[in-house]
């Protein structure tokens, strides 16, 4: 039986009288996006019509997931909310804390030792208050979910940027901070501007050597990485039919790199044999009694220009592989033009290292399909020329391509098996001499390729590919390769053309595993402790932040203008910093470290306007912080892209920040600065920005007055004795304006439930 098989139940019970009810309020027929969001109001039933992009909504998303690294926070902050127990069906999976260096057995063994104090805290705590565990080396959160939470028509929110993932399985799955989380499991609505929706119609079928994961990569070279910021993406058409729920998934999880609310495909054969395929079929079977709920009404994919706000058509018969990068998942090229790409860019072309798996593409349909190609290059004699990894999905994954041989194929290629982790996709891999001078190219099938990220080298060129793609190129071991047309030369100097990829959508032989990794809460927590060290270095109890003092903000200087693209990488970095995150004081200290100083064009160097000296960033926020003054960000567009850390919000909070102020936001990142009872401010002219000198004293006034579409006003005090003016706008609603003065979201829960 599924997890939560009533639950389940309940919300198919009352979908088809909700949507109902919305078809008829609206006048018209249904996205399927729409149907799901209308079904889950907290209100119940629909009382009105939402306007797209405009309207904040309150839902009641049916489920929670946390991963490791953001579970601490969200957690610490669960036990101020006042509850005993969560209120819906929640997990939290210990993923994201496992370094990949050695091998899966002895990297697991020592992230256990290194990471202990964590995960007994986490261990306790979740069986405290009623929250399913799944212990290191059960899998990477988004796989694990898809294979055993993820139901078509239901809604969930997780820690993660790409909770989207479980889109696949047709949820609307949306990735949020840890405060958005805590309002979810203490019961609470949950708060979203109702999205506008992007269209993407997919026609075709994919062949040869084209992927699931060519479609997203296309996409996100037609959308950029904020072109579906405030919208759902929602695939249909003969195109999305033909895929496997894997493969939606895959498409769906990188659709974070759009900035997409999140992404969905309507419920469809492929997944129920993938349900039934994990041993689902109860849900299988309640999700086939309402099949006309669980995909749009029929108007809407005959005429779908009239229902999307915006429509995109993909042929999938005519795709060809991509590689997206570096630096960036939008720079969308062609493999075939990638040679001559290179070489116009002085791109590094020879490619030290391969990677695939992750939480984007793991599924066994991904493995089997690279290993029919490093087959190849067994079978043909090729000498393999770029190290290989392979980071496995879950443990269910990994254990049924070990049984069906496919692990063995990858280590006659040389290929080194990771733990059931993100490992290097999030920036924890201890890389072997991977020099910090020398420019060098890497491939992989993971979602993001910022500067940095997987291995905190800057001058590691990385590109973004499907998992196929990547061991062709591993094999090859030069980024203009094409296996589509190119040839290669085998230990016996004979020619040899790679054939296209082959592979199952599910195991042959069924999956199989011994031990997933799944811990059940405590039946009765009342009795379970939950021990936090007040001498800890990774993990520290949390003190409510102060309310608003009921005056406009005077006196801020300025803390850092950041350049260009700044992600809440750049802001609150992973990597070895992961370690920190349930101790905000001590991960505070690499606070927009990553961000570029518009001034000198320098990382972690500002001026401090107190002494006069450059400073490590942190540095210069706490010398405002502690003279009382507090400080300012200004920002470029899409500040806070990429990942959903709401230590990026919660870091400068901490710090003394009272104000973040930038041409535009990420959508995750501006929510996550108002539940921790700050402002986030955009330019009403974007050529402000330029005004902002590096002396600058800021005050911000209007706050006495504070409301929702009123504009307040920035004024610069220059060194030189001048100042300047300008309005500045907010997003902030009657609810949010509520955070702000109490000091936080979690402030005004603790309230409400005292």
């Amino acid at each position: 039986m599924a997890f939560d098989i009533d639950m389940i139940r309940n919300v198919y019970a009352g979908m088809h009288e909700r949507i109902s009810l919305a078809r008829k309020l609206t006048g018209r027929p249904l996205s399927y996006t729409e149907k799901i969001l209308y079904s889950h109001l907290a209100s119940g039933k629909a009382e009105k019509t939402f306007t797209r992009g405009t309207d904040y909504v309150d839902f009641m998303p049916d489920r929670v997931a946390m991963q490791d690294a953001t579970a601490q926070m969200a957690l610490l902050q669960f036990m101020q909310a006042g509850k005993n127990k969560v209120a819906v069906p929640s997990t939290a999976h210990a993923d994201h804390l496992i370094q990949a260096k050695t091998g899966a057995a002895k990297d697991l063994d020592t992230a256990k030792l290194t990471n202990k104090e964590v995960y007994d805290f986490l261990s306790t705590v979740t069986s405290k208050y009623g929250i399913g565990f799944w212990k290191p080396g059960a899998g990477i959160i988004h796989q694990v979910v898809l294979e055993n939470y993820a139901f078509p028509g239901g809604m969930m929110i997780g820690t993660d940027s790409h909770t989207v993932n479980a889109g696949g399985l047709g949820m609307v799955a949306i990735g949020v901070g840890g405060a958005d989380a805590v309002d979810v499991m203490a019961g609470m609505p949950w708060e979203l501007k109702f999205p506008k929706l992007i269209g993407v119609k997919l026609s075709g079928k994919l062949k040869g050597w084209a992927a699931p994961k060519d479609i997203i990569l296309k996409l996100a070279g037609i959308l950029s990485v904020k072109g579906g910021t405030g919208a759902i993406i929602e695939y249909f058409g003969e195109g999305a039919n033909s895929l496997s729920a894997t493969g939606k998934g895959t498409i769906c999880n990188m659709g974070a790199e759009v900035g997409a609310t999140t992404s969905n495909f309507a419920y469809d054969e492929s997944m129920e044999r993938y349900l039934r395929a994990t041993e689902r079929e109860d849900v299988a079977g309640e999700a086939n009694k309402i099949k006309e709920d669980l995909v749009a009404d029929p108007e809407v994919y005959e005429d779908p220009e009239k229902y999307f706000d915006q429509l995109i058509e993909i042929d999938l018969s005519t795709l060809e592989p991509y590689l997206n990068g570096p630096f960036t998942p939008d720079r969308a090229t062609p493999v075939s033009k990638m040679k001559e790409e290179a070489e116009k860019n002085g791109w590094p072309v020879n490619v030290e290292v391969g990677l695939i798996g992750s939480c984007t593409n793991s599924s066994y349909e991904d493995i089997s399909r690279a290993a029919s190609v490093a087959k190849q290059a067994i079978k043909n004699n090729l000498e393999v020329k770029s190290e290989f990894k392979i980071s496995p999905g879950s443990e269910q994954v990994r254990y049924t391509i070990e049984r069906d041989g496919l692990i063995d194929i990858f280590t006659k290629i040389g290929g080194n098996v990771f733990a059931n982790a993100c490992g290097p996709c999030i920036g924890m891999w201890d890389r072997k001499d991977a020099s910090l001078e020398k420019k060098n190219t890497i491939v992989h099938s993971f979602n993001r390729n910022f500067a940095k990220r997987a291995d905190g080298n800057p001058n590691t060129y990385a590109f973004v590919a499907s998992p196929e793609l990547v061991t062709a190129i591993t094999i090859a071991g030069k980024l203009g390769f094409n296996p589509l047309t190119d040839k290669l030369i085998n230990k016996d100097g004979e020619e040899v053309m790679l054939m296209p990829p082959v592979g199952w959508e599910l195991p042959p032989n069924g999956f199989d595993v011994k031990d997933k990794g799944y811990q059940a809460p405590a039946e009765d927590g009342s009795n379970v402790e939950v021990k936090v060290d007040p001498n800890s270095e990774r993990l520290q109890l949390l003190t409510p932040f102060k309310a608003w003092d009921g005056k406009d903000i005077n006196g801020m200087k300025l803390l850092i203008k950041a350049k260009g693209k700044c992600t809440t990488d750049h802001i609150s970095m992973a990597g070895p910093w992961l370690r920190l995150r349930g101790h905000l004081e001590n991960i505070s200290q690499n606070m927009l470290i990553g961000a570029v100083n518009y001034f000198n064009e320098e990382t972690n160097k500002v001026k401090n306007q107190l002494s006069g000296d450059y400073v490590p960033v942190p540095d210069a926020a706490i010398a405002y912080r502690e003279a009382g003054m507090g400080s300012i960000v200004i920002g470029d567009e899409n500040y806070g892209e990429g990942s959903s850390r709401e230590h990026a919000a919660m870091e400068p909070r901490f710090m003394g920040v009272k104000v973040v102020l930038v041409k535009s936001f990420a959508r995750i990142h501006e929510t996550n600065l108002k539940k921790q009872g700050m402002l986030g401010l955009t330019f009403a002219k974007a050529a402000d920005y330029d005004k902002i000198r590096e002396d600058d004293t800021i005050d911000l006034i209007g706050l006495k007055d504070f409301q929702p579409g009123r504009q307040l006003t920035i004024v610069l005090n220059h060194a030189d004795g001048s100042k300047e003016e300008f309005p500045v706008n907010h997003s902030y609603n009657k609810n949010q304006i509520e955070w702000f003065k109490e000091g936080s979201a979690l402030n005004l829960i603790k309230k409400q439930n005292q």
